[in-house]
């Protein structure tokens, strides 16, 4: 009996401490998330804080957030500004240092990846919700996620250098599943290349670039502005003139406005997930996400 109770106890130690070696990262979205995990796999524990259901650019401070962030050993963030709404607040209050931006424990992926939509101009706030530095939805692009997933390579890499074969090899199938299922992508998209289509909010520009879409319109008349009604029947007008027969829209807004052009056009309303986990089934990691977007996207083109 002393010799199992010791056996036991040398072996809930040994879990513990695999345990304790695990990489605590944290990052603001979903799909920073689940490509980490793909790269981290077992070195590392991976909690978003916003939901795929949520706006990102919109969540609501936690006081368990707090904890979170302390305890993180890596902070990802979108950067772009997306998260400057309720970011800093929570790293400030967080009073851990070594995840603060230029530190360590700190990686902004916009760094490494094909920005658009960066404005030329002064930016005002008459102009909507505009991002001065581009479009942060940059991950809704495959090739994207690679430049992503590099980097946070890169990253792991130089928090436990021990671990790089480990992280280099994770990596490289990530890769070549992503590549794989990206012909099957393109080959499912290529019949509708050049399509026209509505968006409820510029959150698709890297997703309609890779797969040769065309948006002709948005649901807001500026970004972050709710439509008005002679806003929605110019929108009306255009879809008509242009043949448009799908009206792409977010899973967290109101489907109102885009339900009342859709009658008056013969459109499609069709939701597409911006994030990991933005429905209940069916978008629970990266791979997921565009079977299912891409899925929903040409039923409504049909």
């Amino acid at each position: 009996m002393k010799r199992l109770l010791i056996a036991i106890t040398l072996l809930a130690a040994a879990l513990s401490a695999g345990a304790a070696e695990k990489l605590k990262v944290t990052t603001t979205i979903t799909d920073l998330a689940s490509i980490t995990n793909e790269v981290g796999g077992d070195k590392v524990e991976v909690t978003a804080i916003a939901r795929g259901y949520q706006d990102p650019h919109f969540v609501e401070p936690k006081p368990s957030f707090l904890m979170l962030l302390r305890n993180s050993d890596l902070l990802e963030v979108v950067g772009l500004e997306l998260e400057i709404g309720w970011l800093p607040p929570l790293l400030d209050q967080s009073r851990n240092n070594n995840i603060r931006p230029g530190q360590k424990g700190y990686l902004d992926l916009s760094q490494g990846v094909e920005i658009l939509d960066r404005p030329t101009g002064t930016v005002t706030r008459a102009m909507g919700d505009v991002h001065p530095m581009g479009n942060p939805h940059y991950w809704l692009d495959p090739a994207n996620a690679v430049r992503i997933a590099r980097q946070i390579r890169n990253k792991l890499v130089e928090l436990r250098p021990a671990d790089q074969a480990y992280f280099d090899q994770r990596l490289n199938n990530f890769i070549v599943r992503l590549n794989e299922a990206n012909k099957k992508w393109m080959a499912q998209m290529a019949p509708y290349k050049g399509a026209k289509i509505v968006t409820y909010h510029n959150s698709w520009p890297n997703f309609v670039k890779h797969f040769g879409l065309n948006v002709v319109g948005y649901i807001e008349p500026k970004p972050g502005v709710p439509p008005s009604p002679s806003h929605s029947f110019e929108l009306v007008g255009l879809m008509k003139a242009q043949g448009v027969k799908a009206i792409c829209m977010e899973p967290y807004f109101d489907q109102k406005d885009p339900q009342f052009i859709a009658a008056k056009t013969g459109a499609k309303v069709v939701i597409l997930y911006p994030s990991v986990g933005g429905a209940k089934t069916g978008t629970d990691d990266y791979f997921q996400l565009f079977d299912t977007n891409i899925k929903n996207l040409i039923n409504a083109l049909k």
